[in-house]
């Protein structure tokens, strides 16, 4: 019997403003910090360009737990 749990997987999601159900989601830890290494160009380029629209296009971002465990 496997009595190993896995870690809970989160996300760092930025929910658009405008358009329901639009939104950016990243890979992030409990504390919300994600690894800017470990993203792809187009995710890193998506992830800080979210951030400098927070307020403008998207909602701040909330930290959940993520549905692909």
């Amino acid at each position: 019997m496997n009595t190993d749990f896995a870690k809970p997987a989160y996300e760092l999601r930025f929910q658009s403003l405008f358009q329901e159900g639009r939104a950016l989601t990243f890979p992030c830890d409990a504390g919300g910090h994600v690894q800017l290494d470990s993203l792809s160009e187009r995710a890193r380029h998506n992830y800080l360009y979210a951030r400098a629209v927070v307020g403008r296009e998207f909602a701040a971002p909330a930290v959940q737990l993520s549905d692909l465990h």
